[in-house]
């Protein structure tokens, strides 16, 4: 069997699908590995680096695809690399498939079983295979980095001859993956932290590690949590009396990081404009849901706008900013993944897919768009 690594395509996606450790525990499972020339060197891996793992150097994509059973990319392939693929291909990526009809089109078009990482489901044997996880926890980590890195002042409390410096107020919005690392970077970085979030859950977590949690406790605070762990949408009372809360707090704040997400629908508004104007001159907000239409009014993606004095930083692909760290977890999950697929007695390909990591990562196979989510309704079927 043979696993092709291309680099990546969009320029501002410096993350790998394969780091030298993941290409020889795939050698030793029988697998022949080609890498694009140059696929790692945003990640600071080098093609030598490669080849003392058992890969072997391909000059161009079209030779790394050539034949290839499995492709492992990091982002979902374009319309324009689909004719060097071949068909029946497994591929492997980040597939970003809601609101993307088309390109999931054209992958079952192509004859490809393509497996969207993000969708692996949250439960015990899946999560070292978790992408959302790994690469959220990084972002939250980049994010207080980016935050301190704009942030005029320093962090922590200093007390010195010349007077004393007081420490930094970091208000974290969403608790969860990256919201609680972001806590826990803040933390250490000797900041005051506070953090909300609407899962009830999240308020133990959030005291956990040394942080205040802020939020209207009501009734319905305590439902807002679904069987998998997001957050649920709130009732508009609820965000009203939650929004008033967040706007007072938030006066008083020199650091705000959103993390809000909901898988499939678009981010949900968390700063007004009103609530970026109420903040001091100097203040800095992280919008880390900026590609999903962004927490904060004002948030420019790729861009740090600033408004009336406050920068608000709209830098895309977060975890991507630490490269480095990002493949080096990013590839330990589609290692694991794979690993699954494969008979090792046998050396060769042999997916289960009855298995649910399978049925639930799978969107299209046998030229097919057949994840239950996103295949074509069919007309008088009863729903």
């Amino acid at each position: 069997m043979k696993i092709a690594v291309p680099a990546e395509v969009d320029l501002g996606e410096p993350r790998v699908a394969a780091t030298p450790d993941t290409v020889k525990r795939l050698v030793t499972l029988g697998a022949t590995v080609a890498v694009e020339t140059g696929a790692g060197l945003k990640s600071g891996i080098i093609d030598a680096d490669y080849e003392a793992a058992g890969a072997t150097i391909a000059a161009s994509a079209h030779d790394a695809l050539a034949g290839a059973d499995v492709v492992l990319k990091v982002r979902r392939p374009t319309t324009a690399e689909l004719p060097d693929y071949k068909a029946g291909a497994l591929v492997l990526a980040i597939m970003d498939p809601y609101g993307n009809e088309d390109a999931l089109k054209a992958l079952a078009d192509a004859g490809l079983a393509t497996f969207a990482m993000e969708m692996m489901p949250r439960i015990t044997r899946a999560q070292v295979m978790d992408v959302l996880s790994s690469q959220a926890n990084l972002a939250g980590y980049r994010a207080v980095i980016d935050a301190s890195s704009e942030f005029g002042r320093a962090l922590p409390m200093m007390m010195t001859a010349a007077g004393t410096v007081p420490a930094a107020r970091c208000f974290i919005m969403g608790a969860g993956v990256a919201g609680l690392q972001a806590i826990a970077t803040a933390r250490r970085l000797g900041a005051v932290v506070t953090a909300t979030d609407v899962r009830p859950a999240a308020k133990e977590q959030v005291e956990s590690l040394g942080a205040k949690f802020v939020a209207v406790e009501d009734e319905e605070f305590k439902q807002a949590e679904t069987a998998a762990g997001y957050a649920k949408p709130m009732s508009a009372e609820y965000q009203a009396k939650q929004a008033a809360l967040v706007a007072e707090h938030i006066k008083k704040q020199d650091m705000v990081i959103t993390t809000a997400l909901i898988p499939g629908r678009p981010a949900p508004k968390l700063v007004t404009a009103a609530m970026v104007a109420s903040m001091k001159p100097g203040s800095v907000i992280i919008d880390l849901a900026v590609e999903r239409g962004g927490n904060v009014e004002g948030a420019v993606p790729g861009e740090v706008a600033q408004v009336n004095g406050v920068k608000i930083v709209g830098h895309l692909n977060t975890a991507g900013r630490i490269a480095a760290s990002a493949s080096q977890l990013y590839a330990k999950n589609l290692y694991a993944f794979l690993e699954t697929m494969i008979d090792k007695q046998a050396k060769a390909l042999a997916v289960k897919w009855d298995d649910e990591l399978v049925k639930a990562t799978l969107l299209t196979r046998d030229s097919a768009v057949v994840h239950p989510n996103f295949a074509p309704k069919v007309e008088g079927a009863v729903q």
